[in-house]
Formats: structure tokens, sequence, C-alpha cells
């Protein structure tokens, strides 16, 4: 008997976002699977990042629709048809995503499990020892728990980086989004904080989208890769092929000079 198709949790629908004359995204649309591992690379400006701020509602877009889980992101139905989200929908929609970006932005005035727990205690109405009990959970998870009472000035990058993971993993979203999370780090620190990605792929159903320049890491870690560039996806397929027999000639060429950089796959 034939599987029946999965529904997509997200559903991108002809995006397009300009600043000014700039073309950012260029009538961009794909889907992404429930637990689908999505890697997202390609040159500076290509327009990654841009489609997770958008998905993260952190950035507008000209035209075009989302959907996650079927409901539609920046818009919702009145009377039959689409009009603009009010702030109340956004935040709802909010709720299903999570982001970790290139930079942390932990509270610098508040210890590691103050930066976990806070929001548990804002948004999911959590006592304090209620969110501190599953802060602490998540800082085990993401090899910090030791260090819970330290303030963010005492940690390399690459535990600020985790203690960032554990921040957003807090609210249980269905979608995390990683905007090249090792690219601020020291060379030696880029590791641990792929260990936890590569954690959390093994162990957990969400469904994940990376932007990164670490090619091995999204050769191993990705179901499905997507090429970026000019604001369109160039090319899409499973890692190994397109790490390895890229058909389109802009692929190709990406990946050479990576691999010429140093980077290897």
């Amino acid at each position: 008997m034939k599987e029946a198709p999965r529904t997509p949790i997200i559903e991108v629908k002809g995006i397009s976002k300009k600043y000014g004359d700039n073309v950012v995204l260029d009538s961009l649309s794909f889907n992404v699977l429930p637990g689908e591992k999505i890697a997202l690379i390609g040159p500076s400006g290509s327009g990654k990042t841009t489609i997770l701020r958008i998905l993260m509602t952190l950035e507008t877009m000209n035209e075009g629709r989302i959907y996650i889980d079927g409901t539609p992101l920046w818009h919702k139905e009145v009377d039959g048809r689409l009009v603009d989200a009010d702030e109340k929908h956004l935040h709802r929609m909010r709720t299903k995503i999570g982001m970790v970006f290139q930079l942390f932005n932990l509270f610098p005035h508040k210890t590691v499990l103050e930066n976990v727990s806070l929001a548990l205690i804002l948004t999911k109405n959590n006592t304090r020892s209620e969110a501190e009990r599953r802060a602490l959970e998540l800082l085990e998870m993401v090899g910090m728990v030791e260090k819970a009472s330290e303030k963010p000035a005492q940690l390399s990058g690459g535990q600020k980086q985790r203690v960032a993971i554990a921040r957003a993993l807090a609210l249980q979203p269905k979608i995390m989004l990683f905007d090249e999370v090792t690219s601020a780090l020291d060379p030696e620190l880029v590791e641990e904080v792929l260990n936890v990605l590569r954690k959390l792929g093994e162990e957990t159903d969400m469904t994940m989208l990376l932007v990164t320049h670490e090619m091995g890491f999204a050769h191993d870690f990705a179901d499905r890769v997507l090429f970026f560039d000019g604001g369109k996806i160039v090319e899409q397929g499973p890692p190994n092929q397109i790490f390895t027999n890229p058909q389109e000639e802009r692929t190709q060429t990406f990946l050479k000079k990576i691999v010429g950089a140093g980077r290897t796959i």
C-alpha cells in the first residue's frame, strides 16, 4: 500500500524581498517536511539569512505567502480572505519557531540559568522553580549545566552559543532555525557547538533549518541541501548529490571555491 504524502510543516510560496533596487529574495518557493533537517548553503548575500528572518517574523516580505503547519504566517483569514496578520497572530505563530543567531544575544547581567529560564516564566507562565528545573534539563542536554550560575562574560564563545541553543529550545518549538551559529567562533570552539546540533538532530524530531558554511557538517547533518544564489534556489537535493555530483555550474563553482579555501566536504 502506497504511503500517503506527508503535509509540509513549512510552505514558502513565491516570496520576494527587496531593499530599494536590491532584490534579496526572488520569487522563492520551497517546502519542508516535519522533522526534516535542511542545510541552506551559498555565497554571502544570496538570501539564506533573510528567509530565516522572515520565517521568524523579524523581517517582512514584499510578496508571497508562508504557511506554518498549514496556517498562514504573515496573514490571517478574515471572512474567507487573507489579510495582513496582526501582532496577536504573529505572536501565536512565533511560539512554533525558535531561532539561534550568529551572535548569542544573551542578557549579560543574568546568569546562564536565568537566561534560559526567563522565557519560560514570561511566555509559558511557569513558576520560577518549574522554569529553573526545565532550564537545568536543557543545560544538561547542551553540556552547560555546570556553568548555570555564571554570567555570559565568564563563558567562551562556544559556551555562549550552547546556552543560546538551550534558551531557544526552552519554548519547545516545532521548528528550529540556525543562522551561521559557528561563524563568530574561534575554530577550536566550532566543533563543540556542531556536536550539540548533531545531538539535537539525532535525539529530537524537530524540523531544523541551518544556514552554514561548514560543508562537512552540512553533508553529514542534512536530509536535504538547498543551494542559494541571487535570492533563488539554484539547486537542491540529498547531500551526496549536491556535494559530490552537483548538476548546476553555479553550484560547482561555489563548492570548488569552498574547497579551495580549505573547508573540506
